[in-house]
């Protein structure tokens, strides 16, 4: 006599014979989506609407098809602010090697680690209006703090934020001392996550430091040094705020030359008040970063090892 097979529990219904209802997932997901639309999805949706239109600051706008598109492929301001984002963007990639180097100095630092870590996030969580002013007066060409410290080992001083040749490299300077902080907490958090057994048993097999560095802690490092580099090249496409604080003023010629991206949308947009071609400018970047970051991940194959 065969067993027969045993049937599974029947699951339990609610009264009425119904299942549970989805409608409780809806309403949990309603908040999030509802601020997702209200703050992104439709202001991005209005945003590429006007890009096709010619709006002026006041009533409504007339359809121009193309016309602010082929408008910025002329527009030599718009090349020359491309380019200055561009070398801010190669600059703050610089940053990203010291930080992997810095990272690694503190975690070889039995006391006083998480001191050294909050000394270099202090940058993060200071306004950057702040961090702009006192980087402004350091660089200033005449009674700047640099220019004096140059002056002491017979350097001549340059004036660094009213000269177009050296104000996007200044403020590139400044922005890889921002992004230092929330470098070191991400390729902090993955330097912690690397066995330790891994650089005794590479020690034991006469590995010295650097051996075990480029051996085991970049390769292991290396997710990490992939997030970093993803954020920064976001953030510094995205660059606004040090431009708009530390070159403008009323004499300053540098301001012209060292204009990024986000500034130009933001001049022609809310000062020439011509926002169809500032939202042309604002589309057009966030295709740059979309594809920026595609790109990223399609090199990342080739040096991240997630194993």
């Amino acid at each position: 006599m065969t067993a027969r097979a045993a049937r599974p529990p029947a699951r339990r219904r609610r009264a009425g014979g119904l299942g549970p209802s989805p409608l409780w997932g809806y309403a949990m997901i309603a908040p999030a989506f509802i601020g997702l639309a209200a703050l992104y999805l439709w202001p991005f949706l209005k945003t590429f609407a006007k890009s096709f239109m010619d709006t002026p600051a006041f009533g409504p706008g007339t359809w121009t098809g193309l016309d602010n598109y082929t408008g910025l492929l002329g527009d030599g301001d718009f090349w020359d602010a491309f380019a200055n984002s561009g070398i801010y963007t190669g600059i703050l990639l610089l940053g990203v090697p010291v930080a992997v180097v810095l990272a690694a100095m503190i975690q070889q630092i039995s006391r006083g680690r998480a001191v050294y870590r909050v000394l270099f996030f202090l940058p993060v969580v200071t306004l950057p209006v702040a961090v702009s002013m006192v980087w402004r007066f350091i660089y200033n060409g005449d009674f700047g703090l640099l220019n004096w410290a140059l002056s002491l080992v017979g350097i001549p001083g340059q004036y660094w934020v009213a000269d177009d040749t050296y104000a996007i490299y200044a403020i590139g300077a400044v922005g890889i001392w921002m992004s230092l902080g929330v470098n070191l907490i991400i390729l902090g958090a993955g330097l912690q996550a690397i066995p330790p057994e891994l650089y005794e048993a590479s020690a034991m097999d006469g590995a010295g430091r650097v051996r075990q560095f480029f051996r085991i802690t970049l390769p292991l490092l290396s997710p990490s040094v992939f997030l970093v580099t993803v954020l920064t090249v976001i953030s510094a496409l995205q660059m606004f705020d040090l431009v708009f604080v530390m070159l403008r003023s009323v004499d300053n010629t540098a301001l012209d030359g060292s204009k990024t991206i986000v500034y130009l949308f933001y001049e022609k947009a809310f000062v020439q008040f011509d926002q169809g071609y500032g939202a042309a400018i604002a589309v057009v970047l966030l295709l740059v970063i979309m594809l920026a970051t595609l790109l990223q991940f399609r090199l990342q194959r080739r040096w991240v090892f997630y194993d």
